[in-house]
């Protein structure tokens, strides 16, 4: 509704004008307020976990390396079997049978491999019921 102003007492007319005043008092306001806390912020940083020995090394588990090509290598007991993505899990399964329940499945990678063919493997394991699965890494320097 547009404010009626009386000039001289019988003559009214209506201001078609919108006071900024408030408006731009606000946002200096605002832009105050974000320069004085824009430097107190942290840039955000991810803290990833340091790498370190176990506690205790199992004395039987699998390890499952993914290599660059996209094959995986399921080494157990001494042998190593070079098997499909997709039957890593059936592969992994049919060996858990003869072992304690806790048997866990190490993954390795080389850094060139994707991560998604490492998640594609792990998937699979934990797909066929797989308990414990773990990622190798190598201890910084």
């Amino acid at each position: 509704m547009p404010v009626m102003a009386s000039r001289g007492g019988s003559r009214r007319r209506s201001m078609n004008e919108i006071n900024m005043v408030p408006f731009i008092d606000v946002m200096l306001v605002l832009l105050i307020i974000f320069m004085v806390t824009a430097p107190m912020l942290t840039p955000s940083a991810v803290n990833v976990p340091s790498v370190g020995k176990g506690a205790k090394v199992p004395k039987v588990r699998a390890d499952v390396i993914v290599e660059p090509g996209g094959s995986v290598v399921f080494k157990a007991d001494g042998i190593e079997r070079t098997v499909a993505v997709g039957q890593l899990g059936a592969t992994a399964s049919g060996w858990l049978k003869n072992q304690p329940e806790d048997t866990p499945i190490l993954i390795s990678a080389d850094k060139n491999v994707s991560y998604d063919q490492v998640m594609q493997a792990m998937s699979e394991l934990q797909k066929a019921g797989v308990a414990r699965v773990a990622l190798a890494v190598k201890a910084a320097n």
